[in-house]
């Protein structure tokens, strides 16, 4: 296989993340460089081929699915991934309160360290004016893009 073919092999995965995500992250960047450099690239095509079918192709839609992949990681306390996903709902069309609400939907089932990171992470994220306060736009859930 030709350099080019595997650059465009790769970048077609990358693009998958940056359309669910917004972005890619940086465990996917470096689990690319090791497929790459020891041959193991259709093993992320299938990981990307499946991640599409799931959160492209589901009836819950983008915004919903990635709610869910956050409510999910702040139940099992994966704050690293359940902060790729609080920002991939944003990129989806979600808002602070949809990230408020998730947490506080983990601490009934999830407990009090969930609904913590949960509103560690959705603070993380707020837009802030510069004299720190929160736009009232934010705080009715309208989209906070990232």
């Amino acid at each position: 296989m030709t350099d080019d073919i595997l650059a465009s092999r790769t970048e077609a995965i990358r693009d998958r993340y940056r359309s669910t995500l917004g972005t890619v992250p940086g465990g996917v960047q470096e689990r690319l460089r090791l497929a790459q450099e020891f041959g193991r690239l259709p093993t992320e095509e299938a990981i990307a081929a499946l991640r599409h079918i799931v959160l492209t192709d589901n009836p819950l839609g983008a915004r919903v699915q990635q709610l869910v992949h956050y409510g999910q990681l702040l139940a099992l306390g994966r704050a690293h991934p359940a902060r790729i996903h609080a920002r991939g709902a944003l990129h989806a069309g979600a808002g602070i309160a949809d990230l408020i609400g998730v947490a506080e939907t983990a601490l009934i089932t999830a407990g009090v360290p969930a609904y913590a990171l949960g509103t560690e992470i959705t603070a993380e994220l707020l837009p802030h004016k510069n004299d720190g306060e929160v736009r009232p736009s934010d705080r009715a859930g309208g989209p906070a893009r990232i």
